[in-house]
């Protein structure tokens, strides 16, 4: 989840002014002789939410847990999906029954014997209705998870099953080719089932936090740092090149950008708009698309949203284009539809170009929906609106940027207000809001698992909407094997999603971000947080 008025002459100036300053001291490259230390410093922005795989939500919680834990695959230098704690993996000959061999000699960080009963531990923790985790319905393609987690079977009917200490049986409900795909997700990851029941807090410092991934936490200053060390304990730790990674917590962007001038941080992930045009040519920029989805999103029990006019009419007053081109000024592109750019279909085409206009940025259309809606609904003027939004990166600027849309293009006063990230977080999951910023992006590239964050059973899904139409596309596309018809079918889908507008698309994300020249080897995904694990410190 983790995922960003127009007064910026100021701020550029002082970053403009920073670019003739630095320091001659580095972050990572310190010489002893001829060795370098491996070592990076990067940003995280604010505190994670979480280290416990089973309720992390965010992108800046998943940075950390990527590090930490490793699933059954796991991605490898080159971006593709390859056996991590499995190692091996035979599918049954009608796709439904997936067989892991667990490795030999694999062991947790406190030294306890890794085995297929922690999968099968984590797994039905993550599904136990009274653990109340964050995404147990990425689990539903498993037979008898549903029903477990929503109380109404029991946990012995679950098709997960460790039957000795190297085996782990999964039973799906239907064959679903990209299923190893979905075992990427943070869900799937293992947990060490004699630390976590023995202590409820185990996950939250870095005493007590036991993982199984390329590094460990060494180190958790709450707000402040947070460092992790190539693991002896990981089974591939010969392949790890970069021995530690220092994570700060600094949530103003301009002082990160700063910061790296300064050489005090070796990589910012997501620069800031105003540098964007400075840092463009430079050897150190990195420029790379995101699968992923910026929105805004309605709470449908909170007047005035439970109106779909006056939804639509918040959508077509909001100048996308605007947005783009004056704030985030980074290649994102303005949002027209909900699946973001990446995904090819059977025809060659990509998924969002073969899909229509969903909307559009109309200021009459929008009054006069507004207008239509107030006249449903029996109001004389429109109910106070307050829009909240997360205190980090480029979202203020956003939100003041709709703030003052709304006003023009509606005629309608909206409230700000905003919070620092993990208390944003909580306050989004218990749905206190009206009109809320989120990002969200899929696990795969598939239009299945974005257009899933909104199905009725959807652990994601905090719109309080759902359309049993909606539902039934999605069930039908995942039990469809004919390529040409499942795309026909998510089409019809994102259609209906977009009719009903429980959410406002802004646009489909990129990341520009900026590496000192000394660092090789970092790995830009569409999909995930940078990944320095085979990257190298050189001179």
């Amino acid at each position: 989840m983790k995922k960003n008025s127009f007064i910026l002459i100021s701020i550029l100036i002082f970053i403009l002014g920073l670019a003739g300053c630095g320091s001659n001291s580095t972050s990572s490259t310190v010489e002893k002789g001829n060795d370098i230390k491996q070592e990076i410093v990067a940003n995280l922005a604010g505190e994670p939410y979480t280290l416990d795989p089973a309720f992390a939500s965010d992108t800046t919680s998943y940075w950390v847990i990527d590090n930490l834990y490793e699933g059954l695959y796991r991605y490898d230098k080159k971006g593709n999906i390859v056996e991590g704690v499995a190692s091996k993996v035979d599918v049954s000959k009608d796709g439904k029954t997936y067989t892991f061999t667990i490795r030999d000699g694999l062991k947790w960080s406190n030294g306890d014997d890794l085995t297929a009963n922690d999968f099968e531990f984590a797994w039905k923790r993550v599904l136990d209705p009274k653990t109340a985790a964050y995404d147990p319905s990425s689990f539903y393609y498993i037979k008898g998870a549903e029903e477990y987690n929503t109380g109404k079977g029991s946990i012995e009917s679950v098709g997960i099953k460790a039957i000795d200490s190297k085996t782990l049986v999964i039973q799906l409900k239907t064959p679903i080719e990209f299923f190893p795909k979905v075992l990427l997700g943070q869900a799937f990851l293992p947990v060490d089932k004699k630390v976590v029941e023995s202590n409820k807090d185990w996950a939250a410092e870095a005493q007590t936090i036991v993982t199984n991934g390329a590094y460990k936490l060494s180190s958790w200053k709450h707000n402040n740092e947070l460092t992790i060390e190539k693991s002896n304990a990981y089974w591939d730790q010969k392949n790890i090149t970069i021995n530690k990674v220092r994570f700060k917590m600094v949530a103003d962007a301009t002082t990160e950008y700063q910061m790296f001038k300064s050489n005090e941080l070796d990589l910012v992930k997501n620069l800031q708009p105003e540098a964007i045009e400075q840092e463009k040519n430079s050897k150190e920029f990195v420029n790379s698309k995101q699968f992923s989805v910026y929105t805004y999103s309605f709470n449908l029990n909170e007047k005035p949203f439970t109106n779909s006019k006056i939804r639509r009419a918040f959508a077509e007053a909001i100048d996308r284009e605007a947005i783009t081109k004056n704030i985030s000024k980074g290649g994102e592109e303005a949002a027209y539809g909900y699946v973001p750019f990446g995904v090819k279909s059977p025809s060659g085409k990509d998924f969002r170009d073969e899909a229509k206009k969903y909307y559009k940025f109309d200021k009459e259309e929008a009054k006069k929906l507004l207008s239509e809606g107030l006249k449903e609904e029996g109001w004389s003027k429109l109910p106070e609106v307050t829009l909240k939004y997360n205190s980090e990166a480029n979202h203020k600027k956003i939100a003041e940027a709709l703030q003052e849309m709304f006003k023009e293009n509606l005629g309608v006063k909206v409230k700000l207000e905003n919070q620092e990230w993990k208390t944003y977080i909580d306050t989004f999951k218990q749905k206190n809001f009206q009109l809320a910023r989120m990002g969200w992006g899929g696990d795969f590239l598939d239009p299945y698992p974005v257009l899933n964050l909104y199905s009725k059973n959807s652990s994601s899904n905090f719109t309080n909407w759902s359309n049993p139409k909606f539902d039934k596309l999605l069930e039908q596309s995942l039990i469809e094997q004919n390529e040409e018809k499942r795309f026909e079918l998510l089409h019809q889908a994102e259609a209906v999603l977009m009719e009903d507008m429980p959410i406002i698309p802004i646009y489909f994300s990129s990341q520009n971000s900026l590496v000192k020249k000394n660092i090789k080897g970092i790995r830009f995904d569409p999909l995930n947080n940078p990944d320095f694990r085979f990257a190298k410190v050189t001179e």
